[in-house]
């Protein structure tokens, strides 16, 4: 069974978003963020489902040169952490960002600082967390399989799209996975389209994810794309 990110319906309350979904999968993962952020874990007991969470992350940064917000990232990021504590669920997070290439030694020194405080925050909640590698944006943290050492013995969250646009999906193939976002692309654009609509190859992709025993998600940006991924990947996995 595929699980199925929010982020498909994330125009839509969370309400209407878990209404729909639960249709078609017994695992949501919740797009932390924008309309669906959450405050309390009231909506998700209300239905039967599995859950993982995406914490938020358009609005933090856990290697921000200013300590200030770079603290205030990792409270944003842990109070996700108490919430999926309360639903026995993981987390996925960005890596964070750096403004100016002159500053990425710097940010990075920030960044395995949040790590720390984000591991013991972890521990205490009783969770467990992975780090997603991020996609053809410069200033971001784990573009490449070269950098899977900043992880530092946390688990990856392998975004298939994002390792397509920077030409490296193959690589990060040879790591060990333990959550994955299903996606397309161009190899151009994070268009996060479905299945079969972009220049992916998916059948290394399912092989790892088996090898692995990985928890795969689909994080496609339309409900309808996400059912006919769903239909291809089940066709792939036969």
């Amino acid at each position: 069974m595929f699980g199925i990110s929010s982020f498909c319906l994330h125009h839509h309350p969370l309400s209407f978003a878990l209404d729909t979904l639960s249709s078609h999968t017994n695992l949501v993962e919740i797009m932390d963020d924008g309309p669906h952020f959450l405050e309390s874990t009231e909506l998700l007991e209300s239905y039967s489902l599995h859950y993982a969470f995406h914490a938020p992350a358009r609005s933090v940064n856990i290697a921000s040169l200013h300590e200030a917000i770079r603290k205030a990232s990792v409270e944003v990021v842990g109070q996700c952490f108490r919430l999926a504590s309360e639903m026995g669920s993981t987390v996925v997070i960005h890596p964070g960002y750096f403004a100016w290439e002159e500053e990425r030694e710097r940010a990075l020194r920030q960044y395995m600082k949040s790590l720390e405080d984000l591991k013991h925050l972890a521990v205490e909640c009783g969770v467990t967390f992975y780090i997603e590698n991020m996609a053809n944006w410069n200033y971001f943290f784990l573009r490449t399989p070269e950098e899977l050492d900043i992880i530092d013995g946390i688990g990856l969250a392998l975004d298939v799209g994002h390792a397509h646009l920077n030409h490296c999906l193959p690589g990060f193939l040879e790591a060990t996975i333990s959550h994955v976002h299903l996606h397309d692309n161009d190899g151009k654009d994070d268009s996060h389209s479905g299945v079969g609509q972009g220049t992916i190859d998916f059948m290394p992709v399912m092989r790892a994810i088996r090898r692995d025993r990985a928890v795969p998600v689909v994080e496609v940006a339309t409900l309808e794309g996400t059912l006919e991924s769903i239909r291809v990947l089940e066709e792939i996995d036969r």
